[in-house]
């Protein structure tokens, strides 16, 4: 069985998804500690042509709280608007803004102030547009010992899932070493994306954008086709 693991991440990019989609379960941790200027709370759209961050609204907290601990400011019931407008008018007359604006509306107005639970309930909505039937796991429900930290922690939880292979995105080839996964009895891959463009109207092609510029850009069938295209290194 093969598990990947990853934080929540706000519409994150298609790499997110190709990895749930390559994996026979995925697991989302929740009982991990918050990290600023990441990708837990943002991303990036096309804006005339350009990257520019989107952005949720926290209420000031501990920053060494764990993601489910943390909540959305209360600005976010009006500023969710902004947002969903921004998006509206960058890609109203991308060629699949009908298709793919109601997902991502009805992801961003889901009333929910917990951070966690919103960022999850997006994940679920994407997973569904793209037919992802792999299933989901919220890590806190898993019986583990979670004062393990980095490769330790993975490992247990493989062992808890009775996963014999763990798949990772290629950025932590330098975190984990394979012989100490083979020493449990797991077999460890990474998994890389390929390099692929589409049309972003006729500006220049900017990479690794949010999901939602995929999404904007590319019917279901085409987005589906990109979720295999990656190569993993043994």
């Amino acid at each position: 069985m093969k598990l990947g693991i990853m934080q929540p991440y706000f519409f994150p990019y298609i790499g997110y998804f190709q990895l749930m989609n390559a994996v026979d379960e995925f697991v989302v941790y929740d009982n991990i500690e918050f990290t600023k200027k990441g990708w837990i709370n943002r991303n990036r759209i096309l804006v005339n042509g350009q990257d520019s961050f989107i952005t949720l609204p926290l209420k000031k907290d501990s920053d060494y709280l764990d993601v489910r601990d943390r909540y959305l400011a209360d600005s976010w019931t009006s500023e969710r608007m902004k947002m969903l407008n921004r998006i509206k008018e960058s890609y109203r007359k991308a060629p699949q803004f009908n298709s793919a604006y109601p997902v991502i509306e009805e992801s961003i107005l889901f009333e929910e102030s917990n951070l966690f639970k919103y960022i999850f309930h997006s994940l679920d909505k994407v997973k569904s547009y793209l037919a992802i039937d792999t299933p989901l796991t919220i890590s806190s429900t898993l019986t583990i010992d979670n004062r393990l930290k980095a490769d330790k922690k993975v490992i247990a939880i493989c062992k808890e899932r009775n996963a014999d292979t763990y798949v990772n995105p290629i950025g932590g080839i330098q975190l984990y070493i394979k012989d100490e996964f083979k020493n449990e009895g797991i077999d460890l891959h990474f998994l890389k994306a390929n390099d692929f463009e589409y049309q972003q109207f006729d500006n220049k092609f900017v990479p690794w954008l949010s999901i939602i510029d995929v999404l904007m850009f590319n019917s279901r069938e085409e987005v589906r086709e990109y979720l295999n295209s990656f190569y993993t290194l043994l």
